[in-house]
This record gives C-alpha cells, structure tokens and sequence, in this order.
C-alpha cells in the first residue's frame, strides 16, 4: 500500500518491510488488450545482477488487461538503496513487450526507503 511510481523518472519506490501493490492495465491504442494467454513478469536486480524479487502478476480481469503485481512485507525486506527493475509482458505468441520503463533509453529504478518501526 505505501509504494509509489513515477513512470516519467521510471522510478518505482517503497518502505523496507511494506507491502505494496502495483496495479497495471494494458491498452492498445485505447481499448484494453485482452490478457488471456499472457504473463506479466516484474524483476529487481542489484548491482551484481542478483536477483533480490521476482514477481509474477496476478491477474484481475485479463480480458480488460488488468492485473497486480503483489509485493509482500517479505518481498520488499531487502537492504535499502536502489536496484534496477523492469516489467514484461510477454503474450501468448511469445513476444516480449518492455512495459517499465518505458524509456527504452534508461534503466528502471527500484528503490527501497528506509524504515523506522521494526
């Protein structure tokens, strides 16, 4: 719940230990692309290319292109600090479409916050 993202910085940032939710619909041109068949894959890497959380999507309504990537309080207890992060679609044809960061030009950010109460 206590995440947020800032697509135009391609920065996605939550608390240590919280869990956060991203709700994601996918549209081509303006109607919803219907899901059915297809998987949603999100990873964050530190700098040694160690996979720290990976995270399939869950589907919500896969014919209006809705879904969440769910992140638990275990998910996000990872040392603070800054790691990359994308997030796939991959269709049912097999092709990989590159959702976050949209900027092919940068690499998505995926900050952990420090927390207080332990």
């Amino acid at each position: 719940m206590s995440g947020r993202i800032i697509a135009q910085t391609n920065l996605i940032e939550v608390r240590q230990g919280d869990s956060f939710t991203i709700n994601i619909q996918i549209k081509k041109g303006h109607k919803p692309l219907d899901l059915n068949g297809s998987k949603l894959m999100m990873q964050v890497r530190d700098t040694d290319d160690t996979v720290m959380i990976s995270k399939v999507a869950d589907f919500i309504d896969s014919e209006q292109g809705k879904m969440s990537l769910i992140l638990t309080s275990t998910d996000t207890d990872v040392s603070v600090g800054d790691y990359k992060v994308d997030i796939q679609l991959i269709l049912p044809d097999n092709s990989i479409h590159t959702i976050f960061p949209s900027d092919v030009n940068k690499i998505g950010i995926f900050r952990i916050t420090e927390q207080v109460t332990r």
